[in-house]
């Protein structure tokens, strides 16, 4: 009996070690640093709340982005951005929710809602670009309904300018160009969500 109890738990090792991981946005990206980003909103790889996922697509949710904290980021860091991107939406690009340019080095969270449409919770410094809605605010969750999970990739970016030159009406996918040469390091968390039926 314990022979094959060694034999059963062996198995599901062996499974837990091959299962495939969720391939980041980031895997083809060359490497630099990471550092802390948490949330009392969201915890790593679990479903996003139903505050995260979007009214204004018809989910159920309210659009509002979660609350995000980070820390051990580089010394030389002049400004921070964050993006929230979905690759697994049907578009063949993805869809990106949400991003932010030049938050300055001081600032080290950002509390719930603090996406929302000309937000008073952002620091005076800050920009919201367009997202892929058109919209220049965080857009919660909406997977279509019976597409399987979709994986919410939440990064904070440590940039090594003050102010990235891109106009305000850039896109997330512009921003990210910029971020390619201008970023010391990233920390990124990631929530999934699936709609089953309406």
């Amino acid at each position: 009996m314990k022979f094959f109890s060694a034999i059963f738990a062996l198995g599901l090792l062996s499974f837990a070690l091959s299962a495939p991981k969720q391939p980041s946005p980031f895997d083809k990206m060359p490497h630099v640093p990471s550092f802390t980003l948490t949330s009392t909103d969201l915890k790593d790889g679990r479903q996003l709340a139903q505050a995260q996922m979007s009214g204004m697509f018809g989910a159920g949710g309210q659009d509002k982005s979660p609350e995000l904290t980070w820390s051990g980021f580089p010394k030389e860091t002049k400004s921070f951005a964050i993006t929230v991107y979905d690759p697994d939406a049907p578009t063949g690009s993805g869809f990106w929710h949400w991003a932010v340019k030049d938050i300055p080095p001081t600032v080290t969270s950002l509390p719930s809602g603090a996406g929302s449409l000309n937000s008073t919770e952002l620091p005076k410094e800050a920009v919201q670009l367009p997202n892929d809605a058109g919209l220049a605010q965080f857009l919660g969750a909406a997977p279509p309904i019976g597409h399987g999970k979709h994986h919410y990739f939440i990064t904070i970016y440590a940039v090594d300018v003050a102010t990235l030159d891109i106009p305000k009406t850039a896109t997330p996918a512009i921003l990210g160009f910029n971020l390619f040469t201008h970023t010391l390091a990233r920390a990124t968390i990631m929530g999934w969500a699936e709609r089953t039926k309406q």
